[in-house]
């Protein structure tokens, strides 16, 4: 099945579903693209630490007393 089909298909069971289904497909997939997102950015932080772009401790102690004034 192609991913076109998938999506209508997916689209018919959410038009067609009672609330529980519909929150808990919500839940499922809001927790996948959240967790999406965290991999690619830890993939990011180790490119970032294999690249030599990193922050010594004093750098980032820096950095944090911006954050609270």
């Amino acid at each position: 099945m192609s991913t076109i089909e998938l999506k209508k298909e997916l689209h018919n069971y959410i038009e067609n579903a009672d609330d529980q289904f519909v929150k808990m497909f919500y839940e499922m997939a809001k927790a996948y693209m959240l967790q999406k997102n965290k991999d690619k950015m830890i993939a990011e932080g180790e490119k970032d630490i294999k690249d030599g772009q990193t922050f010594s401790l004093e750098e980032a102690k820096e950095i944090i007393k911006k954050w609270n004034p």
